[in-house]
């Protein structure tokens, strides 16, 4: 089975072969795919990294990759680089690079160079900060349903593009990721980068933030913002009552 490496900065990822279907999730730059399935000019496709399954337009396939399964390097900022044909683009945090070269500037898509500028650095790819300080640098990212890049994320798709900047891999979606880590029985036990799950009125999980620090959580809700929370959920002082009832805790980082 042949494996494709995006090209694009993202690709829409839709739940049924046409534009006007749902966006579920993206495809990032350096993210690689398998096709299983087509239909006229779309191809269903399974991602690598999260194993998600949607369909793309066939214009948007690149070219088969000689590098297996394996990861690329993530990079944890936005960065301006040049293809091969001296055309800029400019590719976000969360999107994947391969055999980088920090003096030369360089690093490859498949067998395709890129030309990269002074910014290029080891720290593009590499970080030691907290989590929950990574997670800081998306405030005001606005919402977008199926997101996850800076540009537009969903709430889940912001809490995995932070863990994916720390090397960690969590699933796409919010009931997915509620399944991983350990359970934090309750709220004053929670530490900065746990993630916070809330349910709707049919108790199923439908929206994810991140503990900050103590009382304060970050999250994708009309734009990434920070809010208070407790025991009940997320206090939201412009609408002056709870707009997500909390209904468990996950620690991914022990």
């Amino acid at each position: 089975m042949e494996i494709y490496i995006c090209e694009n900065v993202f690709v829409p990822l839709r739940s049924a072969p046409s534009h006007k279907s749902e966006m579920l999730s993206q495809v990032l730059f350096g993210e690689k795919y398998t096709v299983v399935d087509k239909a006229g000019k779309w191809l269903k496709i399974e991602t690598i990294f999260d194993k998600y399954t949607g369909w793309i337009d066939v214009d948007h396939l690149q070219y088969s990759a000689a590098e297996g399964d394996s990861c690329g390097h993530t990079i944890n900022k936005s960065l301006l680089c040049y293809r091969s044909d001296n055309t800029k683009l400019v590719i976000e945090a969360g999107c994947e690079i391969y055999n980088p070269d920090f003096e030369d500037k360089t690093f490859f898509i498949g067998k395709n160079i890129y030309k990269a500028g002074s910014e290029f650095k080891n720290t593009c790819i590499s970080t030691n900060e907290p989590v929950s300080d990574s997670a800081l640098k998306f405030i005001n990212s606005p919402y977008l349903w199926g997101g996850r890049n800076p540009s537009g994320v969903d709430c889940s798709g912001f809490c995995q593009l932070v863990y994916k900047i720390h090397g960690i891999a969590i699933p796409r979606d919010s009931y997915q990721q509620a399944e991983i880590g350990t359970n934090v029985e309750f709220i004053d036990e929670s530490r900065a980068g746990d993630l916070v799950f809330f349910d709707n009125a049919r108790g199923k999980i439908s929206h994810v933030g991140m503990i900050l620090s103590k009382g304060l959580v970050i999250h994708a809700s009309g734009r990434v913002r920070i809010d208070t929370i407790d025991h009940q959920g997320i206090f939201k002082p412009e609408m002056n009552r709870y707009s997500h009832k909390l209904r468990t805790i996950r620690r991914i980082l022990e």
